[in-house]
């Protein structure tokens, strides 16, 4: 979903001014001080409000709990990410991301949650599909996405991974004059459950910020009949390398591939965009069979401006095709996107910084305000 953040709002209490105003005053040091010592968890919540076309004015709630398994700091930080909104189109939704290990990083736990309801642009299958969206798709989905993998080696996991999506209750709604167009397969909702196996090579230290490191993961998973309304299969590849440059700067790097195979429903194809690969197109501007997509991203973490060590800056770039197959690979159609965004410091002692992007495509622009890096 394309967002564009309107403004960021901390309200804690109303109902008594004076003690409203003393929590406020420590929750706000407690963020902007950070003075917990590295080891203890924190917890944050705050309020947004954005707007999108899709879903008109949205009120939202975010979260963003962190710690150290057993408060030791040689542990890798593991974090749970959570947001909620509620449209004035009485649509809503639920997002769970999170990414956990264990004592001695020896178990690690990758996934999210995404319970919503709100109209979803549908433009076709492939690259030569209209800028205008033919359809307004209206549907309740559940996804639940979970990686639980146990180290081999060091940094080297192995393990299960399973991926459960219902998409129900739907309906398209035809754009304005939008030519004749087919319906695609799904159109009446799916359910679908892939169960199947992962590898990943992780050195990363912290997630949401990573200075120095690597994260490499290939996953296999396939969706039977017996436990889904399709039969298909999807093979993952992700590849992201991080470099610092100097002392506070970072080169990131991300090569992401998806290649699905069988009867794929519409929804659980190859979607390019979102806030992640390829910001500045709403998620699933363009789908097919199968994705390759790379981006580029230099992170200024602080900026050296002098007269605050809070505020950093980033600059990105990125390109990806969709194809049905690789005999019809259309890398000679591949789009771009590139744009920039600040930074700043929310808790500086575990280098956790909050984002906003601003993404330029050949199509429009897009706005993101997020906790922790793109990738």
């Amino acid at each position: 979903m394309l967002k564009k953040p309107v403004f960021l709002i901390l309200l804690l209490c109303t109902i008594n001014p004076a003690f409203s105003q003393n929590l406020a005053k420590r929750y706000l040091n407690s963020i902007f001080n950070d003075t917990t010592d590295i080891s203890q968890s924190q917890f944050l919540v705050y309020p947004t409000l954005a707007y999108a076309p899709e879903t008109s004015w949205e009120i939202g709630l975010s979260s963003l709990y962190v710690y150290y398994a057993k408060k030791d700091t040689a542990n890798r930080l593991s974090e749970v990410n959570g947001f909620t909104f509620l449209t004035l189109e009485n649509q809503y939704g639920i997002w769970f991301d999170h990414a956990l290990y264990s004592d001695q990083n020896k178990w690690f736990f990758l996934g999210r949650i995404r319970i919503q309801s709100f109209p979803l642009r549908y433009h076709g299958i492939g690259m030569d599909t209209p800028r205008d969206y033919l359809a307004l798709v209206d549907a309740n989905q559940i996804i639940i996405k979970e990686r639980i993998l146990r180290e081999i080696r060091k940094n080297f996991y192995g393990g299960l991974e399973i991926d459960y999506q219902r998409f129900s209750r739907v309906s398209f709604l035809d754009a304005p004059e939008a030519p004749a167009y087919e319906l695609p397969l799904g159109n009446e909702g799916s359910e679908n459950l892939g169960l199947g196996l992962g590898l990943v090579y992780d050195d990363r230290h912290n997630v949401l910020n990573v200075r120095k490191g690597n994260f490499m993961e290939l996953a296999y998973l396939k969706y039977l009949p017996s436990w889904s309304s399709f039969n298909f299969n999807t093979i993952i590849l992700d590849t992201r390398l991080f470099r610092p440059v100097g002392q506070h700067n970072v080169l990131a790097w991300q090569l992401l591939g998806q290649f699905n195979s069988g009867d794929v429903p519409f929804n659980q194809l190859a979607l390019m965009g979102g806030e992640s690969m390829m910001r500045g197109y709403y998620l699933g501007r363009f789908r097919d069979n199968n994705q390759l997509a790379t981006q580029v991203e230099f992170r200024m973490l602080p900026l050296p401006l002098g007269f605050t060590d809070r505020l950093g800056a980033a600059v990105f770039a990125g390109a990806a095709t969709v194809f049905p197959d690789f005999s019809k690979a259309a890398i000679h159609k591949a789009v771009w996107s590139a744009g920039g965004g600040l930074r700043f410091l929310l808790f500086p002692k575990k280098d956790i910084y909050t984002r906003f992007d601003v993404a330029f495509t050949q199509e429009g622009s897009g706005f993101y305000l997020f906790i922790g890096e793109a990738f």
